[in-house]
């Protein structure tokens, strides 16, 4: 199911801005890590953990979400199917894994939060977890954007086939 020129530009806005939302998401989030790694004022240190908490469920978990949807949205409604080309299929595995590791990862950034609204302190020690969640996160959307703008070569075998048997027909 091929989209008409104007719904696939809308389509294509919508993912582009929602990944691009997802990525400065977790770049803010990143940021929130290292500054409270950083500092030593235990109220800001209390703070980033709350404002992460925001960060995460308010921004990038639904951002992830719909870069999820959309990216689905263009892949099926485009020339470039969903299981077609590697690029493709890699990208959609990488957005999948992305998304899970992100909803599970929340428990964690939850119950920090919850600590350091309750009792006024904060739990350094979970931070370096969350550098690496947000470090890891921030390559695979890096990649994930790179696929996309490179498109690399290389059809699946479901694509060679599709491709093989619209040429017969044609």
């Amino acid at each position: 199911m091929a989209m008409t020129p104007g719904l696939r530009k809308f389509a294509l806005t919508a993912h582009i801005t929602f990944s691009v939302g997802w990525l400065g998401a977790v770049i803010g989030f990143l940021a929130l890590v290292v500054a409270t790694l950083t500092s030593q004022d235990a109220q800001a240190v209390r703070a980033t953990f709350i404002a992460m908490e925001l960060i995460g469920w308010f921004a990038i978990v639904p951002l992830a979400l719909a870069s999820l949807l959309t990216g689905l949205v263009m892949s099926l409604g485009t020339k470039w199917g969903l299981f077609r080309h590697y690029w493709v299929l890699i990208k959609l595995l990488l957005t999948i894994l992305a998304t899970i590791v992100l909803l599970l990862n929340m428990q964690t950034v939850s119950f920090l939060a919850d600590i350091a609204t309750k009792t006024g302190s904060a739990d350094l020690s979970g931070l370096w977890g969350e550098l690496l969640h947000a470090g890891g996160g921030l390559l695979v959307l890096l990649v994930t954007m790179i696929l996309s703008v490179y498109k690399p070569r290389g059809m699946t075998q479901y694509g060679r086939r599709k491709q093989h048997n619209r040429h017969k027909i044609n």
